[in-house]
């Protein structure tokens, strides 16, 4: 369907109100883990091209996208080939072992389409799946990722390959050969992967078997520059380039899968066979609103990410953002304060739509939006409270997520688009290998508690449902919705929501140049704290920020941004995040 408002969904179904625990103390935890911390950045430029664009996250997975856009392949074939290659080169970040948002543009037929290949829990999984005997959950977050019991169905495959049967042009079989080649040869470790396990970031991958073998062999971390086979990915790559989608979640990798997750020497798993078999991606409407004299579109739920950018917009467009200057307190407060007052609403509302009514529209609406931005006044809300809205009583959850995703933004020959947010969840996700990759622990993004006081909450584990995610790939068009102008995402965890929705405001506020969005200094707030980025002028701001009332805490936000601009010409202009590895490619010279 075209590009659009959100039609108003019924809601009538109700769950108990209540709150969950402050999760302040695991957020500045996960500060100190951060992936990037004292790394510094490397300076990027804006790469323009006149026919194709992809930016990835890491050099030989743009590579493998290039090669098939040089060759006439489509948006979609060339996200094929960046995914599998993702899945050797950024084994911590994303893999065939996750789940993925996937924004399709038909420029044919000016139509956007959203495919939701998250993951899902096994259909045996109860609200009590991390509970212990006595009715808690475990007291070191770290119990409940680590192991086969957090694995769900992975979905990346399933969604690519309905994306595959319905735009693709490349034939399914040849799109994995960059990497089938890469594993069997080897490829080279990069710095940020050596420095990701050499700092232990999943304690768990040294303690579970294939898991240590294949990164701590000899029991030390891979280092830069070593060239690494992995027979094992080649072997799978080829019976999914072979057989399609079913070879995996049917016959001998799904049994790897399954046995991997049931005998996890860390708290096996329910994941079955029947659960891999009836495993499907879905393609769901779009989520869209205006925004200044364009129209923002991302992936609705069960991600978050794409309403509450929308509504951190939303809530901004009452505000003269355009006069501010980016590194001003005036934004970093009202920016802030926008972003407390979305997460208020998408702590309570935002769950699995299968499974829980979400007053999407109404949270859309330009008046609800407008009576929420006149809540921001000169001193910092410190705890946003959510908007109410009628038959709706949610519990709060805020299920931590964890930094480590990746984002892919392609453009093909044509002008058609992907924007896809992929991931495994924690760095290198539950630490269950099989078969040459990762398996994820999405189902931590699960509240793991399923009740306060005997009163639901919305986003707790329940058979076949879909945990909530932060994931925003996001698409920008003119006001009508005919024309693509920007294609954008993030990995970042929960701030990956903050992340998109500055750099648009960037884009679309300041008209700044893609990767000038991309390199501005970050600051968020999840309704709990403003963070400014380590090492950048937002961490000049602190002092100003708590004389109004924050609690600022200057730390290192690794972004992974990666975005390509439609110019009026025709042409194309890519960014890729300097705080990471990933490059934007386009035709060669």
């Amino acid at each position: 369907m075209k590009p659009k408002m959100l039609a108003v969904l019924l809601f009538t179904s109700a769950f108990a109100l209540s709150a969950c625990n402050d999760l302040n103390q695991e957020q500045a935890q996960r500060d100190k883990r951060e992936p990037e911390a004292a790394t510094g950045v490397i300076a990027k430029e804006a790469v323009l091209s006149t026919d194709f664009m992809v930016a990835a996250a890491t050099p030989q997975a743009a590579a493998a996208g290039r090669e098939i856009l040089a060759q006439g392949g489509s948006a979609i074939d060339a996200a094929i080939a960046v995914q599998a290659m993702l899945t050797l080169t950024e084994p911590q970040s994303s893999g065939i072992g996750g789940g993925a948002f996937i924004l399709y543009w038909d420029n044919q037929t000016k139509q956007l389409y959203t495919i939701d290949a998250r993951e899902k829990a096994p259909a045996s999984a109860g609200p009590d799946l991390f509970l212990n005997a006595q009715g808690e959950p475990p007291e070191n977050f770290w119990n409940a990722v680590i192991g086969g019991r957090s694995v769900g169905t992975p979905g990346v495959l399933k969604g690519l390959e309905l994306a595959h049967q319905r735009w693709g042009k490349t034939a399914w079989s040849t799109l994995f050969s960059s990497t089938i080649k890469a594993a069997e040869e080897g490829f080279t470790v990069s710095p940020r992967l050596e420095r990701l396990l050499a700092m232990e970031l999943n304690p768990g991958l040294p303690n579970m078997a294939s898991a240590a073998a294949y990164f701590y062999p000899d029991g030390e971390p891979l280092r830069a520059g070593t060239v690494k086979q992995n027979p094992e990915l080649a072997w799978a790559l080829q019976l999914v380039a072979e057989q399609g989608a079913d070879a995996f979640y049917r016959g001998p990798i799904a049994e790897k899968i399954v046995a991997a997750v049931n005998s996890s020497e860390v708290s096996p798993g329910l994941l079955t066979l029947t659960d891999l078999a009836n495993y499907e991606a879905i393609v769901r409407e779009p989520v869209c609103n205006g925004y200044r004299v364009y129209t923002v579109c991302g992936m609705g739920p069960p991600s978050s990410g794409g309403l509450t950018v929308l509504q951190i917009l939303g809530i901004l467009e009452n505000f003269p953002v355009a006069n501010w200057q980016p590194d001003s307190v005036e934004f970093a407060h009202h920016f802030t304060q926008a972003s407390r007052l979305a997460f208020a609403d998408r702590n309570r509302y935002i769950a699995d739509s299968d499974f829980v009514e979400v007053p999407m529209s109404h949270m859309l609406q330009k008046s609800y939006l407008a009576e929420r931005s006149r809540r921001i006044g000169n001193r910092d809300l410190r705890k946003a409270v959510p908007g109410e809205f009628k038959a709706l009583a949610l519990a709060d959850d805020m299920s931590p997520e964890f930094p480590n995703t990746s984002h892919i933004s392609i453009v093909d020959k044509q002008g058609n688009a992907v924007s896809m947010t992929t991931s495994i969840e924690m760095g290198f996700g539950s630490a269950v290998m099989a078969s040459g990759f990762l398996l994820n622990n999405q189902l931590t993004d699960f509240s793991l508690r399923p009740s306060v006081d005997g009163q639901l909450i919305a986003n707790r584990v329940q058979g076949s449902k879909r945990p909530r995610s932060s994931m925003s790939p996001t698409m920008v068009f003119d006001a009508e919705g005919d024309d693509l102008i920007h294609v954008v995402g993030s990995p970042g965890g929960a701030r990956i929501i903050n992340y998109v929705a500055q750099t648009l405001v960037g884009l679309l506020d300041w008209q700044l140049d893609m990767q000038a969005a991309i390199d501005l200094p970050h600051v968020t707030n999840l309704n709990n704290y403003t963070a400014l980025e380590k090492g950048t002028p937002m961490a000049d701001l602190q002092r100003k920020l708590n004389s109004k009332g924050h609690e600022a805490r200057v730390t290192d936000l690794n972004s992974g941004l990666h975005g390509i601009t439609i110019l009026p010409n025709g042409r194309l202009l890519g960014g890729a995040d300097p705080r990471r590895e990933g490059v934007a490619l386009g035709a060669k010279d």
